[in-house]
């Protein structure tokens, strides 16, 4: 049965894309971040629902007169670079050359869907419904983890979706924190009473979810992530409380077994697991030093790595002859693409904090984005600290999610070049506009120009 309501909801979707080509962009979203197919049990399961999905919406795409272009600006440009620069390591990896093409074309094909998606995802409104899908593609299994993790009383692990990159228990803990600040900023902008007290669940049974992960990186990133949101958020005393309360309740609510783990923190150099990524932290940083541009290229985790780099005395004698990956954004940069390909991540990811900074302040300064263009900024900075942290402990550097974090820095700064640019073509120096940018009706430039536009009330998003 759920094969066939997956494959006619699927197929539905797929005739609509050519008529709103911006649901091929969340359909693709939400095949990616939720992997539905891998839920059935049939046909369903084996059906290549991504490949159509990307290729119905590349083609309305190019049929479409309902896109803009490519966004340009600093995020865009490091981000290409990034992909160029990951193209060329290509040419010196030392895994064998199938194993990194296989993995170029996997990163490459999610870096390209980013790019249409920028193009199909016009105005606020589609923007909050991009945020919507990426929130509930994922923020499903949170739910259920964390239903699961108090019916059982934190006894079980909670896993994420079978056959994605969160299915690992401490990858889907991270993303669970990454998206907690948007369901905050879903929450804070939405005016049905309904729809707030449901993200106020979501958001705690994710939190219970995120502990019953049992990662101890999680753990780090969930409080480093509660700590920004609460100084970001619009009530910091208030929020900063709430989300310690809330903490507090779970970490009280977890077992005897679950502190346990959480304590080994503190004597990682008698936990085997802990010692085995220092050791592979080397070895990529062996690596490195001795390919210093280009790394060792896609697929680090090879043993023609590990044999050649790997240390093999003192305390790492036990590991000898073993491979694993990364553990580490940061280390999986430096490791297969050497000190530029780490040193363009860290630009990117600087970038876009800088530039969602920027956009929060500008955002409040103009009565079309001031009731929801800073907190969705403001929030999308919090997710990448979870990113962050969480990430320093998983080889997460290709994941998707925090790509859609920076879509939405992207596409906002988007809106507010548009707005300035309706507002010189109409010869207003103040950037005022009548009506929200691509509301039904209204193009750049169109209606009559206002000195001072009317404040939309607080909390609602312009539609």
């Amino acid at each position: 049965m759920r094969d066939i309501v997956l494959s006619a909801l699927v197929g539905a979707l797929l005739i609509l894309v050519f008529k709103h080509p911006v649901l091929g962009a969340y359909l693709w979203a939400w095949l990616g971040l939720m992997n539905p197919h891998k839920m059935t049990y049939g046909f369903a399961r084996s059906l290549p629902f991504a490949y159509l999905a990307a290729l119905a919406t590349v083609v309305a795409l190019a049929l479409t007169s309902k896109r803009q272009a490519l966004p340009w600006n600093g995020i865009t440009k490091l981000q290409i670079a990034l992909l160029v620069w990951m193209t060329v390591t290509c040419f010196f990896a030392l895994a064998p050359e199938e194993q990194v093409r296989e993995r170029w074309i996997f990163v490459m094909k999610i870096q390209v869907m980013l790019f249409v998606t920028w193009m199909l995802v016009r105005n606020s409104s589609e923007l909050r419904w991009l945020v919507w899908v990426v929130v509930l593609s994922v923020a499903f299994f949170g739910v259920k983890g964390g239903i699961y993790t108090i019916t059982t009383g934190g006894g079980g692990r909670v896993w994420g979706p079978p056959g994605g990159m969160l299915e690992e228990n401490n990858a889907l803990a991270v993303a669970l924190i990454m998206l907690l600040p948007l369901m905050y900023f879903l929450r804070e902008t939405e005016p049905r009473r309904w729809v707030r007290a449901t993200l106020v669940f979501m958001m705690i049974t994710c939190a219970f979810s995120i502990l019953g992960s049992q990662s101890r990186g999680a753990l780090l990133a969930l409080v480093a992530m509660a700590f920004i949101l609460g100084l970001k958020s619009k009530y910091p005393v208030r929020v900063s409380l709430g989300l310690a309360l809330l903490v507090g309740v779970a970490i009280v609510f977890m077992p005897d077994s679950w502190t346990n783990r959480m304590e080994t923190i503190k004597t990682y150099g008698e936990d085997g697991s802990a010692m085995s990524r220092i050791w592979t932290w080397t070895t990529l940083w062996n690596a490195a030093v001795d390919r210093p541009f280009v790394g060792a290229g896609f697929q680090a985790d090879h043993p023609h790595v590990f044999d050649r780099y790997a240390p093999t005395d003192g305390v790492y004698e036990q590991f000898t002859g073993r491979v694993y990956v990364a553990h580490s954004i940061y280390f999986q940069m430096l490791g297969e693409h050497g000190f530029v390909g780490l040193g363009l991540f860290l630009a990117l990811l600087a970038t876009v904090w800088i530039t969602a900074g920027r956009l929060a302040r500008r955002g409040a300064q103009d009565a079309e984005f001031a009731s929801w263009m800073p907190t969705l900024m403001r929030m999308s900075q919090v997710s990448m600290i979870g990113y962050l942290v969480g990430g320093a402990f998983l080889s997460l550097a290709y994941l998707d999610l925090p790509y859609y974090i920076f879509s939405f820095v992207i596409l906002c700064e988007v809106l507010v070049r548009k707005k300035a640019a309706a507002a010189a073509a109409s010869g207003d120096g103040r950037g005022a506009v009548r009506g929200p940018e691509g509301s039904p009706g209204s193009t750049p430039g169109q209606g009559r120009v206002t000195a001072g536009p009317k404040r939309p009330p607080a909390g609602v998003l312009p539609r």
